[in-house]
């Protein structure tokens, strides 16, 4: 006797196509399931929701700017912290998403090791806290991905400049326009000639985050000297690492990465914190360090320009932990960026 279909809810966000993934990887399982769109930055969301039944929530935070961020966190909180309706990935998730200000603060409080990070809302207490502190200094955006608005100070004078632009109304510095260092650019130009209307769309992102600066508030962190860092994928029971590379002093965005064999120990440390908060849908970027594992960033939406996250000894696959031992599985579990491995996740926790 077959299973009734699991019916499921995509909440989309204020960009028009960024919840196709989560489209193609339902269809992918049409067999088992049905499934509708919402946009949750309509005003009526809930009504939407609501007017049929579901089993679960599939999230599309958005991380564009922070108006839609805020509209997005909240309404994630409404439907599972106060409805108590599925969400994936969950509010928590969600929380830390994007929001370098918040996962700061919530890293300090559940005692998580991360780089020292200060945040300062008032100018005065910044620059005494660049009186004492040690240099270089990472100063970080609180929304902004693939390295954008990362800036390595290498000097007090360098700190003072940027903190004046911060307060002055300038805003922190930051990427708006195409990631350089992402390499391809000759491939990408063709793409835009032969899609002219995506032109379009991509002018209206970087409008949208040239408009939404980050002014009158600060992001110091403590720089841990690396030459990579890695990033540890865990998609429900599938765990994947591989090393992000670095260029200009940064691993983030470079898109250049390591495919060496990730310690065990380091799968033991993001397993523990994801177990612990339930997080199933995590990208968590690591350094190594002389005190050990550092988390830097948490994501539960990130970009994959591999159609793999990880090797070992040159074969594709994931690791599982499988009777209180790290399992090495081989085979193509990454597809559609791993959103077919979320919605098998959804599926099997139904």
């Amino acid at each position: 006797m077959l299973r009734n279909k699991i019916n499921l809810v995509i909440l989309a966000n204020e960009s028009p196509d960024d919840h196709q993934l989560w489209i193609k990887a339902c269809e992918f399982y049409k067999e088992e399931l049905d499934y509708r769109i919402v946009d949750l930055s309509k005003n009526n969301w809930l009504e939407e929701i609501q007017k049929e039944k579901f089993d679960h929530l599939l999230s599309k935070p958005a991380g564009l700017t922070s108006k839609f961020k805020d509209l997005y966190d909240e309404r994630i909180y409404i439907l599972e912290r106060v409805l108590n309706y599925k969400v994936y990935p969950s509010a928590e998730e969600n929380f830390i998403y994007e929001n370098k200000r918040f996962l700061s603060f919530w890293l300090k409080a559940n005692k998580i090791p991360h780089p020292k990070t200060d945040v300062f809302y008032v100018k005065d207490d910044a620059v005494a806290f660049l009186d004492t502190t040690k240099f270089p200094l990472v100063a970080k955006v609180n929304i902004g991905a693939s390295g954008s608005g990362v800036e390595i100070l290498q000097t007090k004078e360098s700190a003072l400049v940027y903190l004046q632009d911060t307060f002055s109304g300038k805003g922190a510095r930051q990427r708006v326009g195409p990631n350089l260092q992402k390499g391809g650019l000759l491939k990408r130009g063709f793409y835009y000639v032969l899609h002219p209307a995506e032109i379009k769309k991509k002018l209206s992102v970087y409008k949208a985050v040239a408009g939404d600066k980050q002014r009158d508030f600060v992001i110091f962190q403590q720089f841990v000297p690396h030459t990579f860092e890695w990033r540890v994928v865990r998609i429900g029971e599938s765990f994947f690492a591989h090393k992000k590379l670095m260029v200009d002093g940064k691993a983030s965005g470079s898109l250049l990465k390591g495919y060496d064999d990730p310690p065990l120990s380091l799968f033991d440390f993001v397993k523990g914190i994801t177990d612990k908060h339930q997080l199933y849908s995590q990208a968590v970027d690591v350094f190594e360090s002389a005190e050990g594992y550092l988390v830097n960033e948490m994501q539960c939406i990130f970009g994959q320009s591999d159609n793999f996250q990880m090797k070992v000894k040159d074969v594709i696959g994931r690791y599982r932990f499988v009777n209180n031992q790290w399992l090495f599985e081989s085979g193509d579990y990454n597809g559609n960026e791993c959103f077919n491995l979320r919605v098998e996740w959804v599926i099997k926790n139904r």
